[in-house]
């Protein structure tokens, strides 16, 4: 009893041995050291859109892609954009993303585009009504991010520019066909 005890103890000891080094808790600074932003591109998308009665709401993007400049791969990433007005403290907006998971980024490759959408955003009637609204001044998004079981990390800060990727809906036209009797 007593040597099967100390068997399973050393089974135990073993295989927690083996698998301690995968969940070693990451520093925040080896983190910040394995993440190279790249590809950084800034816009506004709609969010909801009706033609009648008039009403637009767009919201600040970032989309972007992450290299790992380090030895390791690098997996289970999340990431939170934090959307302000420029000069303001409180947030207009944010979005957390769990994206790197199944597939690591390999030491030297990029991650496939991440896009990180803000929950809110500035309501317009059209597109013409955001070139004058006042409500619609820049806006600042700090992105970070986090991995096993590190703090979250700043990796920058941008200003949202503002290039709109939205088109309205064309207006439909009804066509009208001409009876039989006056086409001739």
């Amino acid at each position: 009893m007593r040597k099967s005890l100390i068997f399973i103890l050393m089974a135990i000891l073993l295989i927690s041995g083996l698998f301690l080094p995968a969940c070693k808790k990451m520093s925040n600074e080896e983190l910040k050291n394995s993440i190279e932003v790249v590809e950084v591109e800034t816009k506004w998308v709609s969010k909801e859109y009706r033609a009648w009665p008039p009403k637009l709401v767009l919201v600040p993007v970032i989309s972007f892609r992450v290299k790992n400049i380090s030895e390791k791969p690098l997996s289970y990433v999340n990431f939170n954009a934090i959307f302000r007005f420029k000069g303001e403290e409180k947030n207009l907006g944010d979005c957390f993303l769990a994206a790197i998971r199944k597939k690591p980024v390999m030491p030297g490759e990029v991650s496939d585009v991440i896009t990180l959408k803000s929950n809110f955003g500035v309501e317009g009637k059209t597109l013409e009504s955001f070139k004058n609204n006042p409500y619609w001044k820049p806006v600042i998004v700090r992105l970070f991010a986090r991995a096993h079981g590190s703090e979250f990390v700043l990796l920058g800060e941008w200003e949202v520019s503002k290039n709109i990727d939205f088109k309205p809906d064309e207006p439909v036209t009804a066509v009208v066909e001409k009876p039989e009797t006056e086409k001739k």
